[in-house]
């Protein structure tokens, strides 16, 4: 016990570091959503990556080609990856930070229900009922009926709904598929479609908005190190609810930087929301069968952006 207590610590710090970077990622997003459309933001995004995601995967000596051994589970997360970058990145344009991360807190109730369909898990009834209250706590954020809705809350629902969705695919392959082919692919995607859009949305950038755009990037390299080492540290069960700490990093810059004062619904909706997920994560923490698609898939949602955690991880232990 006092050789783990350490280990735990290290990793639960790491993880906060790395989530509070992330946070600053996305007021970067937010700040240049302002201005560009959000196929931009991606593009360059991802583009600006393609140099941190050489020098990690350079290191990859396994012999091996980048076809995919399960060539349409691959494509629909890819897919799925495609749409949840460009929805997350419009919602963190359009929508109040805190209210964005608390609809996106509902993908690792997303997760436990796709497991059912795709993974063939069978989900007992408590955590049901955790389910149904986080989805309730969604429902309190967005009112339906008492405030009015816009494009920003759908886009962010469906960031929520797919990014679930590219992480669960990701547990059903990913020990088959090599972690440059899970890796590659969605940026690869990103950056060829949006490359397609972006003659119709591109506007012109002074060359401090093309700063940021790099910032975007190196920011999503080293927030994914530090969760990195953090799951090297430390217990998933440890690591995964830190990245709950990222509403108050939204509800500290949102009102620092936006004006952004979050309202009772969606500080209670929010809580909801983060307390079911707790149970959840706690639950598959203790529990010994393979019951564990949340803390399995880690919990940044996917966006195709940049590397995805989870087969970094692996790559890794592999070697």
């Amino acid at each position: 016990m006092s050789q783990e207590q350490p280990s735990n610590v290290k990793g639960a710090l790491f993880a906060l570091a790395g989530f509070a970077i992330f946070a600053s990622h996305d007021v970067i997003v937010k700040f240049v959503g302002q201005e560009y459309s959000a196929f931009q933001i991606v593009f360059f995004s991802v583009l600006l990556g393609f140099p941190f995601v050489t020098v990690m995967l350079i290191q990859d000596k396994r012999d091996g080609n980048l076809r995919p051994r399960h060539p349409w589970w691959t494509a629909l997360r890819t897919s799925a990856a495609l749409i949840t970058g460009v929805c997350a990145f419009y919602a963190f344009s359009t929508l109040p930070l805190a209210q964005v991360y608390a609809i996106l807190f509902a993908s690792p109730l997303l997760i436990t229900v796709l497991s059912i369909p795709i993974l063939g898990e069978t989900v007992r009834l408590r955590r049901w009922f955790a389910v149904i209250v986080g989805l309730i706590g969604v429902l309190i954020v967005l009112r339906p009926g008492q405030a009015e809705l816009e494009l920003g809350h759908l886009a962010a629902l469906t960031a929520a709904v797919f990014g679930a969705l590219a992480s669960i695919i990701v547990r059903k392959i990913g020990r088959d598929e090599r972690s440059v082919v899970l890796l590659v692919y969605p940026m690869l995607a990103n950056c060829i479609v949006m490359a397609a859009i972006l003659p119709f949305v591109y506007k012109p950038m002074p060359i401090v908005h093309f700063g940021a755009f790099a910032m975007i990037s190196a920011l999503a390299f080293i927030a994914m190190i530090c969760i990195i080492a953090a799951y090297k540290s430390a217990e998933a069960v440890i690591v995964a609810p830190m990245q709950y700490s990222q509403i108050l990093w939204a509800t500290a810059y949102g009102y620092l930087f936006f004006d952004e004062q979050p309202d009772w619904p969606t500080g209670i909706g929010a809580g909801v929301i983060i307390a079911s997920g707790l149970y959840i994560l706690l639950r598959e923490g203790r529990s010994d069968t393979s019951e564990q698609p949340v803390l399995r898939t880690r919990s940044r949602p996917e966006t195709g952006t940049s590397l995805r955690i989870g087969p970094m991880l692996r790559r890794n232990s592999d070697q």
